[in-house]
């Protein structure tokens, strides 16, 4: 099990389940929604997340249709997304959950738009879109 949170602790979730699918995403929208050159995002089953407290704190952002990023109303921390498409899976953000994580990143996505000031160093495998398994 996983627990996790917001910067200033009001929303606080539970994963029962294994984190899938972990990608370091490169496209501008996750740069901006992070601040930095990638966000770390992983897959959790629907049924395995659990929001244990701070429901009434977050805020939903639709940025396409039926797709919508969901941070923390006090401190902005971004926290999960989730798609209408996809109603069994949540998206995290893996900086939010707290303690070891036994899973690990597979791959890098949207190289093509990464920023132009950072190096990726690794051997993961790169793709410029979003890879079909």
């Amino acid at each position: 099990m996983y627990t996790g949170g917001c910067l200033c602790g009001k929303v606080r979730f539970e994963i029962t389940g294994p984190i899938t699918d972990i990608v370091y995403c490169h496209c501008s929208q996750c740069r901006k929604v992070q601040g930095s050159a990638f966000a770390t995002n992983g897959v959790v089953n629907a049924d395995a997340f659990t929001l244990v407290s701070g429901k009434k704190m977050l805020v939903g952002y639709e940025y396409a249709p039926g797709k919508v990023k969901y941070f923390c109303s006090g401190c902005g921390s971004p926290m999960f997304s989730k798609n209408e498409a996809l109603p069994d899976v949540v998206r995290i953000r893996l900086g939010t959950v707290e303690g070891e994580i036994a899973e690990r990143p597979w791959c890098h996505i949207f190289v093509g738009s990464k920023a132009n000031w950072y190096e990726i160093n690794d051997d993961l495998p790169q793709f410029d879109e979003f890879p079909e398994k």
